[in-house]
C-alpha cells in the first residue's frame, strides 16, 4: 500500500481500496507456478522454485514438472472452469511431499504446492468425528448454544489457542458470539469489533475464498517472478500474501498465527470462524478442507435456526392479525381506541398513537402531543406512503433526542385515506457495549505518515443511548399487512357508499325511463301510423300515374321512406340504441325493398351480409345508399325486364364494403338526378367512397367507408 504514504491524514477507510487480491507475492510456506492455460508452459512462479525444480523451471511443461497429465486432470473435473479449483496428485521433491491444487485465473493456470501434513487425517475417523459434531449442531436448542459448540469443534479440529465465532452486524461491525480458548488468555466473548477491522473488499474476498491461513505473521513475502506478473489475480490462492496492515494488526494482538473460515449463508457472509495462536502454527490442506465442510454444515444449521425463529414469529403475528383485522375498520381512531392493547402486544411496543385531522390520540407509554406532532410533520415532509421503521429516531430527527426516553424507536404507518398516521413507540434501551479496544481510535499517525492499525485491544466500554430494541423484519411485514387491510376496509366502505348512491340513481333512472317509455310508445305509435299513411299514399299515387318517370320517382321515395321507418322501429325495439348490427338492418331493409318492388324482383335479389356493429346514425346513411343502389339497378340494369341483383357486406379491419352488383347492361352514362345528388351528400357524411366496376357482365357499385366516425 505504497500510495497510503502520500495521504496527509490516513485512516483505515483507505484499506477498503487496497487491492488485496493482487498482492504480487505469496507466503513462503509453499510454491506457486503460473502456466498458460492453453499450452501449459510455465510463465511465472514464486517461492524456492530452483531448489525444487532446478534452474530450468521457467518455460518448462507443467505436466513434466508435476509428473502428471495436467490436461487430462482438468478435463476429468467439471469444476475446473473459471473460479474452480482442482486437486492434483501429491508430488515428492527433495524428500518432502507437497499437496497440489490448481486454479483457473483468466488465461492462466495457477498451481499451489504446499507441504503435506505429517499426520494426515484418516478419512474414516474424520467422517465419524464430523458426523458426531453435526449431530451436536442439530441438537443445539438455540443459536447461542450452536455457536458455542461450533467454537469448541473448530478449536478441536485446528488446535489453535483461541477460536471465535464472529458474527457481522447490520452496520458491518462484528460481535463475538461463541468462543473456545486457552484458559490463560483473556476472553473476547460478546466483544464488538469495528467494521474497519475487516475492510469491505476483504469481506467480499471471504465469500470467494472461504479458508485463509497465516501460519506465521512474521513471514517475508516471496514475490512473483518475473515482476510483470505481480498484478495476477490470486483471489483463490491459499498461499496469497496478505496485507501488511493486517499482519501488523495481528502482531498488535499478540498473535503468531491465524486462520479464518467463512460462514456463508445463502451467498452472504454471515460471519467468520477466527482462529488465533500465540506462536506459529500451520493448517494443512486436509484440515482446511475439513474446516470448510464443517463451516458449511454450521451455516446450514444457522439458517435453519433463523428460519425457525422467523417462522415462529410470523405465526404469532399472523394469529394476532387474524384477531385484530376483523375489528380494524375505519375510522382508524375508533379501531385503535378499541384495540390499542392488542396493537401494543402485537408489535411489542411501549405505546401507540394516532395523528388524525382532529388531533392526536395516545395510548400507553408515549411522548407528549408536541413531540408526536413534530414526528408527524417530519414524516409529512418525507412525502411517502410507505411504512417508516427505525430503532434510532434521533439519527433521523435531531430533536427526537429530547424525548428519546419514551420514543427512541418508532414504527409509523401512514393512512392517507384518512389523512392519518398510526405510530408505535419503543422506549430508550440504554446499552453498554464492550469493544475490543476503542473503536474511535482505529489508526495512529506516526511521524513518517505511515498508516498503522490500532494497537490496543483491551476491553473498552461504550454506553449507547437514544436507541430502542430493533424492530424485526417480520414485524415490519405485519405492519404492511395491517396497512393493506385498512386500505381494503376503506375501499370496501367507499364501494358501499358508491353502491348506495348508484342504487339510488338507478332507481331514479328506472322511474324516469318508465315515464319515458310510456311517452315513447305513444310517439312511436303516431310516427309509424304517419309513415304507413305516407307510404300508402305514395303507392297509390304510383299506380295512378302509370308506368313512367313519375311512378319511378314515387317508388324511389317510398323505398327511402321504408328505410327511415325501419331504422325508427329498430331504435325503439333495441336496448342498445347507440350501435346497431348493420347486417341485420340491411337484411330487413332488403326485405322491405322486395315487398315494395314486387314478386318479379324479390326472387332475383340475394344478400350475403357479414355481421358488424356500427353507430346508428351511420347505419341510416348506409341504408339510404343501399336503397338507392338497389333502385338504380332495377331501373337501369335490365331495360324493360328483371335480372339478378346481389347485395354483399364485408369488413376489412376498421372499414366496411357494401357491394350492389347486377348482370345487366353495365354503365350506360352519367347520372345526375335527385338520387345521385343525395348519395353524394350522404357519402360526404360517411367520409367514404363509391366506385363502379365492371361485373362482366353488369355493374358493381362498391361503397367503402369507416365503420366509426374518424377523428378530424
Amino acid at each position: 500500500m505504497a500510495s497510503l504514504n502520500e495521504r496527509a491524514a490516513p485512516d483505515l477507510t483507505a484499506c477498503d481500496r487496497e487491492p488485496i487480491h493482487i498482492p504480487g507475492a505469496i507466503q513462503p510456506r509453499g510454491l506457486l507456478l503460473v502456466a498458460d492455460h492453453a499450452s501449459l508452459a510455465v510463465e511465472a512462479g514464486a517461492g524456492s522454485l530452483e531448489s525444487a525444480f532446478g534452474p530450468g523451471w521457467l518455460g518448462a511443461s507443467l505436466s513434466e514438472l508435476l509428473a502428471q497429465d495436467v490436461s487430462a486432470l482438468l478435463q476429468s473435473v467439471p469444476s475446473a472452469g473459471p473460479g474452480g479449483s482442482v486437486r492434483g496428485a501429491s508430488v515428492e521433491m527433495a524428500g518432502q511431499t507437497f499437496d497440489v491444487t490448481l486454479h483457473r485465473t483468466g488465461d492462466h493456470l495457477v498451481v499451489e504446492l504446499e507441504p503435506a501434513s505429517e499426520h494426515p487425517l484418516l478419512a474414516g475417523e474424520m467422517l465419524g468425528w464430523m458426523d458426531a459434531i453435526a449431530a451436536g449442531f442439530e441438537r443445539a436448542p438455540n443459536l447461542r448454544t450452536l455457536c458455542a459448540r461450533a467454537a469448541i469443534a473448530f478449536r478441536t479440529l485446528t488446535g489453535f489457542d483461541r477460536v471465535m465465532v464472529y458474527r457481522f452486524l447490520d452496520d458491518d461491525a462484528g460481535r463475538v458470539v461463541g468462543e473456545a480458548r486457552d484458559e490463560s488468555l483473556d476472553s473476547f466473548m460478546h466483544h464488538h469489533f469495528p467494521a474497519a477491522d475487516i475492510p469491505r473488499q476483504a469481506r467480499a474476498l471471504y465469500v470467494q475464498n472461504r479458508v485463509r491461513v497465516i501460519p506465521d505473521v512474521g513471514y517475508e513475502p516471496a514475490p512473483l517472478r518475473p515482476a510483470r506478473y505481480e498484478s495476477l489475480d490470486l483471489s483463490d490462492v491459499s498461499l496469497r500474501s496478505v496485507s501488511p496492515i493486517h499482519l501488523q494488526y495481528l502482531r498488535n494482538m499478540d498473535v503468531g498465527a491465524s486462520a479464518s473460515i467463512s460462514i456463508v449463508k445463502d451467498g452472504i457472509l454471515w460471519g467468520l470462524i477466527a482462529c488465533h495462536h500465540r506462536t506459529a502454527r500451520a493448517m494443512p490442506l486436509d484440515v482446511r478442507l475439513a474446516a470448510l465442510a464443517l463451516a458449511g454444515g454450521l451455516a446450514r444449521q444457522i439458517r435453519a435456526r433463523e428460519e425457525a425463529d422467523s417462522y415462529r414469529e410470523r405465526l404469532s403475528l399472523r394469529a394476532a392479525e387474524d384477531s385484530l383485522v376483523p375489528a380494524f375498520k375505519p375510522p382508524l381512531t375508533s379501531a385503535v381506541a378499541s384495540r390499542h392493547d392488542d396493537l401494543q402486544r402485537m408489535m411489542d411496543s411501549d405505546g401507540v398513537a394516532v395523528i388524525h385531522p382532529g388531533g392526536i390520540d395516545r395510548y400507553g407509554h408515549c411522548p407528549d402531543d408536541a413531540a408526536i406532532a413534530s414526528i408527524g410533520n417530519w414524516l409529512a415532509e418525507r412525502n411517502t406512503t410507505d411504512a417508516f421503521v427505525t430503532h434510532h429516531l434521533a439519527g433521523h430527527l435531531r430533536e427526537a433526542a429530547e424525548f428519546a426516553e419514551k420514543a427512541s424507536g418508532v414504527m409509523a404507518l401512514p393512512v392517507p385515506e384518512e389523512q392519518s398516521i398510526l405510530l408505535w413507540f419503543r422506549a430508550e434501551q440504554v446499552e453498554e457495549i464492550e469493544w475490543a479496544g476503542n473503536p474511535h481510535k482505529g489508526v495512529q499517525h506516526n511521524p513518517d505518515a505511515i498508516l498503522t492499525p490500532r494497537t490496543s485491544f483491551e476491553t473498552w466500554r461504550e454506553t449507547v443511548r437514544c436507541r430502542s430494541r430493533r424492530w424485526t423484519l417480520e414485524q415490519t411485514e405485519s405492519a404492511h399487512r395491517l396497512r393493506r387491510a385498512l386500505r381494503a376496509a376503506n375501499e370496501a366502505r367507499e364501494r358501499q357508499r358508491l353502491f348506495r348512491e348508484l342504487e339510488r340513481a338507478v332507481t331514479e333512472k328506472d322511474l324516469a325511463l318508465a315515464q319515458k317509455d310510456v311517452l315513447m310508445k305513444e310517439v312511436d305509435h303516431r310516427v309509424q301510423n304517419s309513415l304507413q299513411l305516407v307510404s300508402a299514399f305514395l303507392s297509390l299515387q304510383a299506380r295512378e300515374a302509370g308506368p313512367g318517370p313519375v311512378a319511378d320517382q314515387l317508388i324511389e321515395a317510398r323505398s327511402r321512406l321504408s328505410s327511415v321507418a325501419l331504422v325508427h322501429r329498430r331504435l325503439y325495439r333495441d336496448d342498445q340504441i347507440e350501435t346497431i348490427d348493420l347486417a341485420r338492418y340491411l337484411e330487413e331493409l332488403v326485405g322491405d325493398l322486395k315487398g315494395s318492388l314486387g314478386e318479379e324482383w324479390s326472387s332475383q335479389m340475394t344478400a350475403d351480409l357479414t355481421p358488424m356493429l356500427i353507430p346508428t346514425d351511420r347505419a341510416v346513411s348506409v341504408g339510404l345508399i343501399a336503397s338507392e343502389l338497389v333502385i338504380n339497378a332495377t331501373k337501369y340494369a335490365y331495360p324493360g325486364g328483371t335480372g339478378p341483383i346481389d347485395i354483399a357486406l364485408e369488413q376489412h379491419r376498421n372499414r366496411f364494403r357494401l357491394i350492389v352488383a347486377d348482370h345487366g347492361v353495365g354503365i350506360t352514362g352519367e347520372r345526375s338526378g335527385f338520387g345521385s345528388r343525395m348519395m353524394q351528400a350522404v357519402m360526404a357524411r360517411l367520409n367514404g367512397t363509391l366506385d363502379h366496376a365492371e361485373n362482366s357482365p353488369g355493374l358493381r357499385a362498391i361503397l367503402t367507408a369507416p365503420i366509426e366516425d374518424e377523428p378530424r
